[in-house]
């Protein structure tokens, strides 16, 4: 590796080293504290705050959603277990490729081809297992001779979309199935697999078993709870079995964690330039964009864990008992995304404590009375949540009613299934990594690389921003100074916040990755943001410091975006470029 390219992340260390040093005297009074009121005239949202929130939307979702998937992909398919389909082409040629889109399911093809339509010779056979569904398969034939027909025998369960014949030249040969849905959408063939009109990583799982909910089938994917595949089959049924379809839910709530954001932290340091600046560091991190382009749960539980520490931040800094049940709601929908959201309910559990720890002069009976709705709302309420997520699940396995053994016993043997899969897993990746990487931004996860012979790639992956996660880390150490020798009730907050989605995964053996620090990045943009209030306290030039940080994020952002775009792009300029450590794949 050329010593040259260390110089980026050597200079970006620099910068966040100044910005840092620009910081007041860190004694100076607290910003805020759980038990203390706060200015409520600064907190509040006005036309100024509802237009920066609407333009960050409109920019970032433009950015978003394009080039998220094709939405001109198969949306028919056929079982050919239980028959065989033939294609009669309009005229004889030789074909010597075979290009098809698969469905879910398992099974395998025979692919034959006849000159009189009565005798067939197998010419290629394919397997269709579970990395195999919802992506372009390409096939070469070798025959040498003409055929005027086709024929695809199939066994197991699996689902077949469009099929197409080509002959050396390139030139689709024109035919007709007996089996309709493999030859009416020739608009959808497409030459090549890659990203854009095929699935990649976990979506082989996730979207799928979305489609899986909307059709009362089965589901494949059973080691998570239900809701997030059912968030994702909203796009679907908007958008249909496509790319775009089943990536379109988790794109929007990427997107609607920008005014979330906003918010928040509007709300906790009363500051427009903090909560905009915030916000643009948070919109341009590399985790927020490529995480929820794509289809897997990730995206819905980092959503509602940001919501659940809004609302619980509204109810110990105003004692509003409405904020307090709609944190419990949040939990309890983000529980039923992704378990990793009980690991934030446990951090909510402290800072509950820490409140009436704070507030005991209240009395025992308004705690009593608290303690109770919260049973309700952190109990209760998602418990119910979480077993109406089931629904797909009794409908697949024809089950009326939700009150009855049968739905039960499906509920509680799939907790039993998750956590068996979870404590037991083993097994091996080429871009896990551990929580003390993730920290350091060490090894992201590379989601998609696809070469090309004129010396170009097309990649992406996960990880954070250089510039959040460093400058993140930095400001965590200004919250512990805080908390610890000047107790200041928000740097607390955040940091439980924090060490809430950390902790648990110090202790856990198996196989982990980059995208599980993705809840922790919002802690880290809460940080940033309560380091730039800081500095609007006591720093004159504040004003430059926080655009320069939050340009510098921008830039990045825009420098990297080939790597999280999967933007095709020279390989060895982009090697030379992106590649700032040795255990970064770009």
């Amino acid at each position: 590796m050329s010593m040259t390219r260390y110089i980026f992340p050597a200079v970006v260390l620099v910068l966040l080293l100044l910005f840092f040093l620009g910081l007041p005297d860190l004694s100076i009074t607290p910003i805020g504290s759980l038990s203390g009121q706060k200015n409520h005239r600064r907190q509040a949202l006005d036309r100024t705050d509802l237009l920066l929130m609407l333009g960050i939307c409109l920019v970032f979702g433009a950015v978003d959603f394009a080039m998220l998937g094709s939405l001109n992909d198969p949306h028919t398919y056929a079982m050919l277990s239980e028959e065989e389909a033939v294609l009669t082409f309009e005229a004889p040629g030789t074909p010597t490729e075979v290009r098809f889109f698969t469905g879910v399911g398992y099974g395998e093809y025979t692919i034959s081809l006849s000159q009189d339509g009565t005798n067939y010779f197998d010419v290629t056979h394919f397997t269709q297992d579970a990395g195999d569904v919802l992506r372009w398969e390409i096939l070469t034939i070798e025959t040498g001779w003409d055929a005027s027909f086709a024929r695809i025998t199939g066994t197991g369960n699996a689902w077949l979309g469009e099929v197409a014949f080509f002959s050396a030249d390139g030139t689709k040969m024109q035919a007709t199935s007996s089996v309709a849905a493999l030859c009416d959408e020739p608009e959808t063939v497409r030459r090549t697999y890659d990203f854009y009109n095929s699935s990649y990583f976990d979506e082989i799982y996730h979207a799928r078993t979305a489609w899986e909910h909307l059709n009362k089938v089965a589901p494949y994917e059973i080691s998570h709870p239900p809701l997030g595949k059912i968030l994702i089959s909203f796009g679907i049924a908007l958008f249909g079995m496509s790319p775009f379809g089943w990536r379109f839910s988790g794109t929007l709530f990427g997107v609607l964690m920008l005014p979330v954001m906003y918010v928040f932290i509007k709300k906790m340091f009363g500051s427009r330039r903090a909560a905009f600046c915030g916000t643009l560091v948070f919109a341009s991190d590399f985790m927020h964009f490529v995480q929820t382009r794509i289809a897997t749960i990730d995206t819905y539980a980092v959503f509602f864990i940001l919501l659940m520490y809004l609302f619980m931040y509204l109810f110990v800094t105003k004692d509003d008992w409405t904020m307090l049940a709609l944190c419990g709601i949040s939990f309890g929908l983000g529980a039923a995304s992704k378990w990793t959201c009980i690991y934030a309910g446990a951090g909510l559990a402290v800072l509950w404590a820490l409140y009436w720890i704070c507030n005991r002069r209240k009395g025992f009976r308004i705690f009593a009375c608290n303690a109770f709705f919260c049973v309700a709302f952190f109990v209760i309420v998602p418990c119910a949540i979480y077993y109406l997520s089931y629904l797909p699940y009794g409908k697949a396995a024809n089950v009326r009613g939700i009150f009855n053994r049968e739905y039960w016993d499906i509920v509680i043997s799939n907790q039993e299934y998750m956590f068996s899969y979870h404590s037991s897993l083993v097994a091996e990746h080429p871009y896990s990594s551990k929580w003390y990487q993730w920290m350091l931004d060490i090894r992201p996860i590379l989601y998609y690389l696809q070469y090309f012979d004129d010396g170009t790639r097309s990649s992406f992956g996960a990880f954070l921003n250089p510039v959040l996660c460093w400058g993140g880390l930095l400001a965590l150490f200004v919250l512990v100074y805080r908390a610890v020798w000047r107790r200041d009730g928000d740097a607390a907050f955040l940091l439980i916040g924090y060490l809430a989605q950390l902790l648990p995964w110090v202790f856990v053996p198996r196989l982990t990755f980059a995208y599980h620090y993705f809840p922790c990045s919002i802690f880290l943009v809460l940080a940033l943001a309560y380091v730039f209030r800081l500095m609007e306290k006591g720093n004159r030039y504040a004003g430059f410091y926080i655009s320069a940080f939050t340009g510098v994020s921008l830039v990045l952002f825009v420098v990297f975006y080939p790597a999280l775009s999967g933007m095709r792009v020279d390989n060895a300029a982009a090697s030379q470029l992106l590649g700032w450590l040795p255990t970064w794949p770009f």
